[in-house]
């Protein structure tokens, strides 16, 4: 078979030509049933010629037949070379050979294969075409395979190739959907649908096609709700949900997906992590409020690149990040702190897209700096420099607003350091003079606080020279000490009125000198309610105590201390008289009480000795009475045992026998003795079986 007998639209292939030989074999077997007259697909055109032509010169085929009946009709006559032995010899050696090379030859000679592309497929046999489509359909391209189809799927259904044609049909569409399938695990899914949809609707295989379609179409849906959850997953910074997802797609039916796929996916995952990494460093620093890590927050933003799916978030935190920077100016610049305030605005990097806030800011903050100077030359600075901010600019209006207040603070500016200049010389004319030059400045203007605290500090300046010399002579007064003395420090002090800037000192004074008067008056009340405490009658001294406790003079509180400790000495007494008179019953609960009495007792007081002592005795009491209660009824003992203070002389021996008596009445079981194996002696081997 040659180059021409393929069709010039089916490609070679010579790399499947052990294929092509079977298939030819198998054309060759049915081209000897071939049933429409037509040579076998073995025969060559120029052989059957030949043999056409022999047939109709009547002559027989076999040219060595013609010869040895010439040989007969002169065997009568011989010539001489054929009476040869030698020469029959050679041609009996000659001959054999030659008839087995040629038929060798005939036997190894390939038929030639009809030509496909010349065919009119029209007049075609069954076994042409089957030999065709099969050449067709090793090339195995979808265009071929669906040609070989074509063209032995037009056979009617009687004819004796039929089943054959079906099962390679068969067998060619479901090659058309493994070439569809390759496409499909490519990536290609509309090129994988559209090869399988090119199978005929009308042959057998066709159902196949549906079914892979859908196939297909669910695990491409899966894959791409699988992929697009990843995405949507790291968009979020959801890193190791992204990952989870992403190892989904290895369980793909398709070596696109789960291939290539996966591995962009996880480059991907990769990639916005760390770029996740450093959007979360940068929003980390921004939270500081500190000027370089804002900046360095800005920095680790733009170094995310634009194929990276944070890269819209890193673009939106930018701009963020610099509004930072100017809030932080902002709030520099409200504490009058303008150039820092104007430092940090100029650093603002110009990938913020902030510029033109950013110069309406410096433009504001820089006029303000000038204003804040002070005086008349920085006001005039600052109007200059408001005025170049256009009128298209947000802060136009508010640049306005400044320069009307700076305008009116040029006037207010001049009266104060007029003012300023006239109160340096410290007397009360000047200083009043100064507080008229301030009051022209009206309430509502820019410098009028200023203006009135100025005010308010000359004044008191005013004040405190005019008002001085009384509480200087006051001073001088009371330094007798006398009550006569002190009334008149009082008197000289009191001319200075409420309001005035040294009222507070002077009443401060006025109240240590009234207290100083109060003291000499009432100190002979104490010290007589004193004498009478001393002597014992306590009664008495607190009568006389409280004529001074009760008025809310200078030794009130003194005299309420002492009337407090005399009550108290009084209770103990009678706690102490109480204690006595219960304790002489004798009898366990009076015992009890006494002691409780007794334990009232201060231990600033001198009867805290006796009262120690008495508590002791009554204890031990307690514990003798205990002690023959527990002979006939243990449980009573126990329970005077207990009444038995701690810290008293016989607690110690009541808890031991309280201990004993429990002891007594709850024994503890003795341990049973463990019973004792006897040793047993082994016994003895016995010998002779015995």
């Amino acid at each position: 078979m040659t180059e021409r007998d393929i069709p010039d639209s089916w490609s070679s292939a010579s790399d499947r030509e052990p294929d092509q030989n079977k298939r030819l074999s198998r054309t060759e077997q049915f081209g000897e049933t071939q049933p429409f007259g037509v040579p076998p697909t073995g025969s060559t055109s120029k052989s059957v010629k030949r043999r056409k032509k022999n047939d109709t010169q009547g002559l027989p085929i076999n040219s060595h037949s013609e010869e040895t009946a010439q040989l007969s009709s002169t065997s009568g006559k011989w010539p001489r070379w054929m009476k040869s032995w030698t020469l029959w010899l050679v041609l009996l050696m000659l001959i054999p050979g030659s008839v087995a090379f040629l038929a060798m030859a005939m036997l190894l000679k390939l038929p030639t294969a009809p030509n496909c592309p010349s065919i009119f497929w029209p007049l075609a046999s069954a076994s042409v075409r089957l030999h065709c489509a099969q050449l067709a359909a090793s090339k195995q391209t979808v265009n071929d395979l669906l040609q070989a189809i074509a063209l032995v799927k037009e056979l009617p259904e009687s004819h004796p190739l039929h089943g054959e044609i079906d099962r390679f049909i068969e067998e060619w569409s479901r090659d058309i959907l493994k070439l569809a399938d390759q496409s499909f695990q490519t990536g290609n899914l509309e090129e994988a649908i559209a090869t399988a949809r090119k199978i005929p609707e009308d042959v057998a295989a066709y159902k196949l096609v549906d079914e892979q379609v859908d196939k297909w179409q669910s695990i491409w849906t899966k894959a791409e709700e699988t992929y697009n959850g990843a995405i949507a997953e790291v968009k979020e910074r959801r890193w190791q949900s992204a990952f989870m997802l992403s190892a989904k797609m290895l369980r793909v039916d398709n070596q696109y997906w789960a291939g290539t796929k996966y591995d962009q996916l996880n480059r991907l995952i990769a990639g916005a992590r760390e770029d996740g990494d450093k959007l979360g460093k940068a929003e980390s620093l921004a939270s500081s409020k500190v000027v370089d890590n804002l900046l360095e927050a800005i920095k680790l933003a733009e170094s995310i690149g634009q194929e990276s799916y944070l890269y819209q978030k890193a673009q939106e935190a930018i701009p963020a990040f610099g509004r930072k920077m100017l809030e932080l100016a902002q709030a520099k610049l409200d504490k009058r702190d303008a150039d820092e305030a104007l430092n940090i605005a100029r650093q603002i990097p110009e990938s913020t897209k902030l510029q033109g806030e950013t110069d309406d800011f410096i433009g504001i903050a820089d006029a303000k700096r000038s204003a804040w100077i002070g005086n008349v030359s920085g006001l005039e600075a600052a109007i200059a420099q408001a005025q170049q901010i256009d009128p298209s600019r947000p802060v136009y209006n508010e640049a306005q607003q400044l320069i009307a207040r700076w305008q009116l603070e040029i006037e207010d500016v001049a009266n104060l350091e007029k003012a300023r200049l006239l109160a340096s010389q410290g007397t009360v004319p000047n200083l009043t003079a100064a507080i008229a030059q301030v009051q022209l400045i009206p309430a509502n203007n820019p410098r009028s606080t200023e203006a009135r605290q100025e005010m308010d500090r000359w004044r008191a300046q005013v004040e405190t020279i005019e008002d001085q010399p009384y509480l200087e002579r006051a001073e001088q007064i009371a330094v007798f000490d006398d009550i006569n003395s002190l009334q008149a420090a009082i008197a000289q002090a009191s001319e200075i009125r409420r309001g005035r800037a040294l009222y507070p000192e002077a009443r401060k004074r006025i109240r240590t000198w009234i207290g100083k008067i109060q003291r000499i008056q009432d100190q002979p009340y104490l010290d007589q309610a004193q004498e009478l405490a001393q002597s014992g009658n306590l009664t008495a001294a607190i009568s006389a105590a409280q004529q001074i406790a009760s008025s809310g003079r200078a030794l009130s509180g003194e005299a309420q201390a002492a009337i407090n400790d005399w009550e108290g000495q009084i209770r103990t007494r009678e706690n102490w008289k109480k204690a006595q008179e219960v304790g002489a019953a004798g009898t366990p609960e009076a015992l009890v009480e006494a002691i409780r009495l007794a334990d009232r007792v201060s231990n600033n007081s001198i009867l805290r000795m006796d009262a120690n002592l008495a508590i002791d005795q009554w204890s031990q009491q307690l514990l003798e009475i205990a002690r023959s209660q527990g002979q006939s009824d243990i449980a009573r003992g126990i329970d005077i045992a207990k009444s038995i203070p701690r810290g008293s002389a016989a607690y110690s021996a009541a808890q031991e026998q309280i201990k004993a008596w429990q002891d007594f009445l709850n024994p503890k079981p003795e341990p049973q003795p463990q019973p004792q194996t006897e040793s047993l002696p082994f016994p003895q081997s016995t010998t002779n079986g015995q």
